[in-house]
């Protein structure tokens, strides 16, 4: 309500509509620039969260100068943004940084894993909540179940909730709901993933009818024991345009750091049970890289 009171409706309707990508509101064009602000290859919200991200995480990164990318900045003639030749150095860093930052952390397997439990406890406590078994609190169940959300309802919801409920899940008769929450909140018992760097997709789905036999063999159930998620890193890619400099050219043509972070990366990260992660590994590298089949594992540590 305060912030309806100090915009009025008119520019609140109108940033809205910026924030939705539109060129107009209300017959009234809304620059280029303005809108890669919100959103763009130097748009603030990815700056922001590299900054605070990088600081919270203590992740020991380069880091990059904001304010000097800032200053960098100018409007051109067509509207949109372009840099200042001098202000490369700043935007290479910008992008080597958060080209790290998608590597050692958002991509981090652990945190990837974790994802991976937290969806999948959801999922089955929305199927457990819906076939009248389990009893959810309000927001959790809004979230889970309201087909209708309303922006109230939504604003609502916190992690606090979700963390209350998880606690109330690892106690829940059901194994599968107990045993992704369990591992949630007391950060053991994990998956271990395959220590194999340079597995893709579609190299593992030659071998993952396979591997899900082999692991319901050992006595585990592949549907929950199995659990995969896939990277595809790029660290710039251009939207519409992508970061322009003052002679018209892309930041990639200046810079061959740029350009060498415009090759696509993609990978995917395998997890099984701890006891057969050996054998699982090894099966793997049998069937994708036979010349790999008989190295020695990677120390513990890797794990």
């Amino acid at each position: 309500m305060a912030v309806l009171e100090v915009l009025g409706p008119d520019r609140l309707g109108r940033l809205f509509a910026l924030m939705d990508g539109k060129s107009e509101y209300q017959g009234v064009e809304i620059p280029q620039f303005m809108k890669e602000i919100v959103s763009s290859q130097l748009d603030v919200d990815r700056m922001d969260y590299l900054v605070r991200d990088q600081a919270n995480t203590g992740a020991q990164i380069g880091g990059f100068d904001i304010d000097r990318v800032f200053r960098a900045l100018r409007v051109g003639e067509d509207g949109h943004f372009y840099v200042k030749t001098w202000g490369l150095p700043a935007v290479e860093a910008y992008l080597v940084t958060r080209y790290h930052m998608y590597n050692q952390v958002y991509f981090h397997k652990v945190n990837m894993l974790t994802q991976a439990y937290l969806v999948r406890m959801l999922a089955r406590a929305r199927i457990l909540a819906s076939e009248g078994k389990l009893t959810l609190g309000t927001e959790v169940e809004h979230m889970l179940l309201n087909d209708s959300l309303t922006a109230d309802q939504y604003a609502e919801l916190h992690d606090s909730h979700v963390k209350v409920a998880m606690s109330r899940f690892s106690r829940n008769q059901d194994k599968i709901l107990s045993n992704y929450a369990s591992r949630l909140m007391a950060r053991r018992d994990y998956h271990k993933s395959l220590r194999i760097p340079s597995l893709t997709s579609e190299m593992f789905e030659v071998i993952q009818t396979e591997i899900a036999g082999f692991i319901e063999g050992a006595g585990f159930d592949p549907e929950h024991d199995l659990i995969t998620a896939s990277i595809r890193k790029r660290g710039y890619m251009p939207y519409e345009q992508g970061i322009i400099l003052e002679d018209g050219r892309d930041a990639a043509e200046h810079s061959p750091l740029i350009r060498s972070l415009s090759q696509s990366d993609e990978q995917i990260l395998v997890f099984v049970p701890e006891q057969i992660r050996d054998e699982c590994e090894a099966l793997v590298r049998s069937k994708t890289k036979p010349s790999q089949s008989s190295l020695a594992m990677f120390d513990s540590a890797d794990s």
